[in-house]
């Protein structure tokens, strides 16, 4: 039944229970709070302008009471419009679009009027609202559509003065191109017609009205959105143009008749009833929160612990209202190289969706300037103060109605990694921030898009022969990979470990597994704003958009670039190609790329991060090629060094083996050719790490690691002649010393209890390797752990080993050097019994993975095989093994630390394990386990050390 004027009234009385006058001064609301109710109370306006009955306003707080929130469910934004007082609230509340809109009115910034519905309504929609709007709520919302249209002097559902409306997402999170939009909401037939009489505009009625018929059909009723887009096609091409502006009115009336037909193809009927589409489009909206593109963007971003998504309900204004009207979306600074001047586009005679979509291509902003002088130079000034007011780099969206700017949205720009950092000591050198909140303004995906390869020799003539085409560089970095052109492809080869690169006509939300499984993105259309550019920047993957050359034909697998002087080179899926995000360019096969080196603003910045953060930060390093990477990109040290990795050389791997497997005289010769490796490779690791900490776990790992494969008949032979004995009796030697349980069984300090050579070897090797560095002038710094430790019986043995073939190098050599006795704290038991174990040890540092091994009982080696199936079900919230269980693992890490340190006040104690370079890990060891450092791979370092100082910020 359609709600009539005079219903809509008599609705609104029974709701607020009062007296309704006709010119009443006009009000606006703000929320407030009110004991444990956040109550949405009148405030009135310095105007009175209704010309339309207005209701007094529904009790806010009776509402919120009966529906069981503790916020009030609706608080309204709109120029002159008082914000909301929800303190540290308001993004959880409003979402990050709702509290910024609320803010630029706040400002006195032009932005059309409307209201949000709180994050908090969107999880009870999803929840126990079983997706449905409750009567309290519904006649909440239809109130508080009377204010938006007193503002805008028009009527919702109106023919003679018609009231359009935008339904958009907007969590506390940004997630562009995630959530749904429908605009142009309140089009039906007859209110067309009266759009095209108000405005003398009959092509611009026409024009929403077929918008809002697609955007309506896909969004809500989720007919595939290819259907509207074949109907479109097929019009051009029946009209001779190439660009939906080029349509006229009769065109695009014809092309609504058509879209009606879509629905009528899907046996579904469109609403016209104009409250029916905003009651089902904001329940789109809200269960689009649990839609799978929306997961999976959350499960890729980590996003969670939200309500869900908050609805902006908002008066349209037109930016396809001919050629004095226009839209957009800009960022103030450059998002991919961060320099100070505006990056964005704008289409003239189009709606926002025309940007973002790719459907056309865009003009750069600066040519804005020359087109509409006025409007450029005020929305010039409104980043200025957007800017100011939030202290960072903005993404905006605006519209241009016949001459008048408005402004849609405003959040903090998703950007790249140069970017990130550029800005960051940007605006603390402007005075916008302090170096405190600089330090939150890089993500560590920033500095790990800033530590990935590039292209190294652009200016090669080699390099330049192999551009084959350019395109817009929407987001930076190098790519190299196969084509893949569907989103199955991608995750596909992702799967076998081949890297991709997705070509598309244009992505979409739902290519979003895709794309962030690929090395980097290529798209035949959009621009620098579209989906493709958004997404690829915020995940730091290179993308070019909007290359005209490329044909895209899905169908038979095949890409066409078309050169500049016509002709055509092709290529199918599978090829490789290569792609350079900075510049644009589009390079046949697979290119060399080379790391990147931390300079200019990065080396700033990381001093800033150095300068604050309370924990150390060291590497987990075997050869001297990985200390000297790790000690460019800052660390401070070797939190570990595994011995056994030195073992694996084909010339090393033999000696290993015969060492295992041969007679006493056969295991000395071994043991000899060892000790000369080993010490080479320590000297060299300590020369690397001159006057910083290197700490050598002893051997680790089960000997079957080493041992000859019983099905390499090759390996076998070697074997046999090194060790001057039969196939089978190699076999049988080989069988023999198998384990049911290795990662419980013969290895760590239990190997060297029972083979103590082995550890007297790997001592001798380290202390005369340290004693020849120190003879060349390098200020080495050995510490020496124990692996596998769990009583303190076993830590003893092994000490009095490490000391006593110490004391015997010292008298050798006639010198002696400072080193360390350490352990490692990798058993639930050993974590138990620190205070025992602090006793002897001096430093401790934790073997985080297997400890979370031991700890869940899941071997990490299998877990593959039940873990994404526990996350998706949410009984685990993260993989233990990436980042660390703080419950049961972090419980064990500070009794352990509490126990050592209370026998050994100062103890020295870090974490060696993956969780070390893993940022929120990272937060737990500094801030709540009190770590003295924390050890990563090299390339992880700088990650690593912004995360410390983000924890010292946070702390």
């Amino acid at each position: 039944m359609k709600v009539t004027s005079i219903a809509l009234s008599a609705l609104l009385l029974i709701a607020a229970g009062t007296h309704t006058h006709a010119f009443a001064p006009k009000t606006t609301t703000g929320v407030t709070k009110s004991s444990s109710i956040k109550v949405v109370q009148p405030i009135v306006s310095a105007k009175s302008t209704a010309l339309f009955t207005a209701t007094a306003p529904i009790n806010a707080a009776r509402v919120a009471t009966e529906l069981g929130l503790d916020y009030t469910p609706i608080a309204p934004f709109g120029k002159g419009a008082t914000s909301p007082d929800l303190g540290g609230d308001a993004k959880k509340v409003l979402g990050g679009k709702g509290a910024n809109l609320a803010e630029m009115s706040e400002l006195g910034l032009s932005v059309p009027p409307g209201f949000t519905i709180t994050t908090e309504c969107c999880d009870r929609y999803c929840g126990d609202w079983n997706e449905s709007l409750p009567p309290a709520l519904w006649e909440s919302i239809v109130a508080s559509i009377d204010g938006v249209q007193d503002a805008m002097r028009s009527e919702f559902g109106s023919p003679e003065n018609p009231l359009l409306l935008s339904v958009r997402s907007g969590a506390a999170i940004s997630m562009p191109g995630m959530m749904d939009t429908v605009l142009n909401l309140g089009m039906n037939d007859q209110v067309v017609e009266g759009l095209a009489k108000k405005t003398g505009n009959p092509r611009f009625a026409w024009d929403s009205y077929r918008r809002f018929l697609e955007m309506f059909g896909n969004v809500v009723l989720e007919i595939p959105r290819s259907h509207f887009e074949d109907e479109l096609d097929d019009i051009k091409y029946e009209k001779g143009v190439d660009e939906d502006s080029d349509l006229s009115a009769d065109d695009l009336q014809e092309l609504v008749e058509r879209f009606k037909g879509v629905y009528e193809s899907m046996n579904l009927s469109f609403p016209q009833d104009v409250f029916e589409q905003l009651k089902l489009s904001i329940g789109a909206v809200f269960s689009g929160w649990t839609g799978p593109r929306a997961i999976k963007y959350r499960e890729v971003e980590n996003i969670r612990d939200l309500l869900g998504t908050a609805v902006n309900v908002q008066a349209m204004v037109f930016g396809n209202m001919g050629e004095t009207s226009g839209t957009g979306v800009c960022f103030s600074r450059d998002p991919n190289v961060g320099t100070s001047e505006l990056f964005g586009e704008f289409l003239i005679n189009a709606q926002g969706e025309d940007v973002v979509a790719g459907v056309r291509t865009p003009r750069p902003i600066v040519e804005m300037k020359d087109v509409m002088p006025e409007v450029y130079e005020e929305f010039l000034q409104n980043t200025k103060i957007l800017e100011e007011k939030f202290g960072d780099m903005q993404d905006i969206e605006f519209t241009i109605q016949e001459g008048k700017l408005f402004m849609l949205q405003t959040r903090n720009g998703k950007r790249g990694g140069e970017a990130a950092v550029k800005i960051a000591v940007d605006l603390v050198g402007e005075g916008l921030i302090d170096k405190e909140t600089a330090i939150t303004k890089v993500l560590p995906e920033h500095l790990d898009q800033l530590l990935h390869p590039r292209f190294p020799d652009v200016e090669l003539q080699d390099y330049k022969d192999a551009v084959i085409s350019k395109g817009l560089p929407a987001s930076p970095g190098a790519a190299v990979g196969r084509i893949a052109m569907s989103n199955e492809q991608v995750v596909e080869n992702k799967e076998k470990g081949i890297p991709s690169i997705m070509v598309r006509d244009e992505t979409s939300p739902d290519d979003v597994e895709g794309m962030f499984a690929a090395e980097g993105i290529l798209t035949a259309r959009g621009g620098m704003t579209s989906h493709a550019a958004v997404v690829a920047r915020g995940w730091g993957k290179p993308c070019i958009c909007g290359c005209t050359a490329l044909t895209v034909d899905e169908a038979n697998s095949k890409v066409t670039l078309t050169m500049e002087d016509g002709s055509q080179k092709s290529f199918r899926e599978g090829d490789f190609i290569s792609l350079n995000g900075q510049s644009g360019e589009i390079l046949e096969g697979s290119q060399t790329v080379a790391p990147p080196a931390i300079t200019g603003n990065l080396k700033t910045f990381m001093e800033w991060v150095d300068d604050i953060r309370e924990i150390g930060v060291l590497t987990n390093a075997d050869t001297p090629a990985d200390a000297k990477e790790a000690r460019k990109n800052g660390a401070s040290g070797i939190g570990l060094c595994r011995s056994e990795h030195m073992f694996f050389k084909p010339e090393r791997i033999s000696k290993v083996r015969q060492l295992i497997l041969g007679t006493e005289e056969q295991e000395k010769e071994a043991l000899a050719e060892l000790l000369k490796f080993q010490r080479e490779d320590y000297e060299g690791i300590f020369t690397e790490m001159d006057g910083l900490p290197v700490t050598v776990r002893l051997l680790d790992p089960p000997l079957h690691e080493f041992l000859p494969s019983l099905k390499e008949e090759s390996v076998l032979e070697d074997c046999v002649g090194q060790l001057g004995i039969t196939v089978d009796a190699l076999k049988e030697k080989v069988e023999a010393m198998e384990e049911v349980n290795p990662m419980l069984g013969l290895r760590g300090c239990r190997l060297g209890i029972t083979r103590p050579s082995i550890i007297e070897m790997q001592t001798r090797a380290i202390l005369e390797a340290a004693l020849n560095a120190i003879d060349s002038g390098v200020d080495a710094k050995p510490d020496i752990m124990v692996p596998l430790v769990g009583k303190i019986e076993e830590f003893r043995n092994q000490k009095a080993l490490i000391q006593s073939v110490a004391d015997k190098v010292f008298e050798e050599r006639g010198k002696s050097c400072d080193y360390k006795i350490g352990t490692m704290i990798e058993i639930p038991r050993a974590a138990l019994m620190a205070h025992e174990i602090a006793q002897e040890a001096e430093f401790f540092s934790f073997g985080s993975n297997d400890l979370t091994q031991m700890t869940f009982g899941y071997s990490r080696d299998d877990v593959g095989s039940f873990v994404p199936a526990y996350m998706s079900k949410g009984i685990l919230q993260d993989d233990p093994f990436v980042t660390l269980d703080t419950e049961g693992v972090g419980q064990l890490i500070k009794m352990t630390v509490e126990r050592g340190r209370e026998v050994r006040p100062g103890l020295k104690i870090g974490v060696c394990g993956e969780h070390g370079g893993d940022p929120r890990s990272v937060h737990f060891f500094s801030n709540e386990a009190g770590l003295t450092y924390v050890s990563c791979s090299p390339f992880r370092v700088p990650i690593a050390r912004l995360a410390a100082a983000q924890a010292a910020v946070a702390k």
